[in-house]
């Protein structure tokens, strides 16, 4: 399979690659799932309702953000390649 299939099936993650190792990474993660566990025991319903589309709309946002962020760097990574291509390696005197 070529990486642009193994892109498109889902068999490569990218941000799920590089942030899988990160100790800070994990590190955030618990802090906020351990925070969040911990106010959710102290809402009322209506509360964690509102606190559920909240955690909807951050997440749709950082959605957002990480696409943006991807089609950027594929883009600038793409024209860093196709210029490298176009240099005229021979000496000229």
């Amino acid at each position: 399979m070529t990486t642009l299939e193994d892109l498109w099936y889902g068999n490569i993650d990218p941000h799920e690659t590089v942030l899988n190792y990160d100790r800070c990474f994990k590190s955030l993660l618990a802090l906020m799932g351990k925070n969040r566990d911990k106010l959710n025991t102290t809402l009322t319903e209506q509360q964690k309702e509102a606190l559920s589309k909240y955690d909807d709309a951050v997440n749709e946002l950082h959605s957002l953000a990480e696409l943006s962020a991807f089609r950027y760097g594929l883009s600038l990574g793409v024209r860093l390649v196709m210029e490298s291509v176009s240099i005229d390696l021979t000496v000229k005197e």
